[in-house]
């Protein structure tokens, strides 16, 4: 999908646009949904999709979804079938898949922030609780507790 992605990209004059490696894909992606015929189909389809990509500004856009929204406004998606089609098998799994994953960074995200702001809150109020115990603790005392600490360990020669 990615490397659909990247086929379809306008930068650089289509620099990465391969429509041998999308009819791949396109094998491998759903051969249910493409025959043969389609994958000729979908061949040509690029070769001119590619050239009128060239000539034409409007046609440059930067995703999938700016593009399949493009290609139905304009009524290129009845030119270019094929690869509309392409474009909406991919875009269904994709869309499922970044759901998936903006899912699990969400509840992996929430897990931890409960955690930490439970323990932060704890030791936060701890100190704001115990302000005059924390008050009359000297800094230095403490660097000079890890400085003894760091002494007592073996070294190696």
């Amino acid at each position: 999908m990615l490397m659909f992605s990247v086929a379809l990209d306008p930068k650089n004059s289509f620099e990465s646009f391969n429509g041998d490696n999308i009819c791949k894909l396109a094998r491998k992606f759903d051969a249910e949904d493409f025959s043969d015929q389609d994958l000729v189909s979908l061949a040509y389809e690029l070769r001119h999709y590619k050239h009128d990509v060239m000539v034409l500004q409007e046609l440059r856009v930067s995703t999938l979804v700016e593009l399949s929204q493009l290609l139905s406004k304009s009524g290129r998606s009845m030119v270019y079938v094929m690869l509309t089609r392409l474009i909406h098998l991919v875009l269904r799994v994709s869309t499922a898949t970044t759901e998936r994953a903006f899912f699990a960074v969400k509840h992996v995200k929430t897990a931890l922030r409960n955690k930490m702001g439970d323990d932060l809150l704890e030791d936060s109020l701890m100190i704001y609780i115990e302000r005059d115990f924390v008050k009359a603790i000297d800094i230095n005392s403490f660097i000079d507790e890890f400085y003894v600490l760091k002494s007592r360990r073996a070294q190696f020669m």
